[in-house]
């Protein structure tokens, strides 16, 4: 109906008001004038307030991601230099203990070769004791064995002679006599 009108109008050389149709992709002017109004006051606000306060948060996130990062770092970094602390640390308890092993090893063998020094001398003083003693018991199983033979000498002699021999000087002599005539005689006094 459009086009009827339209034709009509164009034979009578009239322009009816409508006669230009309005682009529906670009609204009219008034339209875009009173929507860029609130779009700037929306933009002014936005700009003033809330972007200023997303700046501030955005900040503060970045610094708390900084800081985060920083004490990271230096807490890595200070495990690193406990670590090394504690590789010294170990390096030289061992090389201590080794030390320790060593002179207590030393010590043992030292100790071991005290022992056998003094258990050396304790045998050659023990043994040095007995033969002493052996000899100490040697002398008196001799004088005792010689006063027992000078006394059954005497016995005898009394017995063959037929005299008694009470006289201490005469038996003492006697015994003595047959004592030395005892150690004339070979292998009697070697033992």
């Amino acid at each position: 109906m459009n086009n009827v009108i339209a034709i009509l109008a164009a034979e009578g050389g009239e322009s009816l008001p409508l006669e230009d149709s309005p682009n529906p992709l670009i609204p009219p002017l008034y339209d875009i004038v009173w929507s860029l109004i609130p779009l700037a006051v929306i933009l002014w606000l936005f700009w003033k307030f809330i972007l200023p306060k997303f700046q501030q948060v955005l900040d503060e996130r970045s610094e708390r991601i900084e800081g985060g990062l920083r004490r990271a770092e230096q807490t890595q970094a200070e495990a690193k230099e406990e670590l090394a602390k504690y590789k010294a640390q170990l390096a030289e308890a061992r090389s201590e203990a080794a030390k320790i092993r060593d002179d207590a090893r030393a010590q043992g063998q030292q100790i071991l070769a005290d022992m056998k020094t003094e258990a050396q001398a304790e045998s050659e003083r023990i043994v040095t004791a007995g033969n002493q003693q052996l000899a100490a018991q040697r002398q008196q199983i001799i004088a005792e064995l010689r006063s027992d033979l000078g006394r059954q000498s005497v016995d005898l002699a009394e017995r063959l002679m037929g005299e008694q021999l009470s006289d201490p000087v005469r038996r003492s002599g006697t015994i003595d006599r047959f004592l030395a005539d005892l150690d004339r005689v070979p292998g009697a006094g070697k033992n």
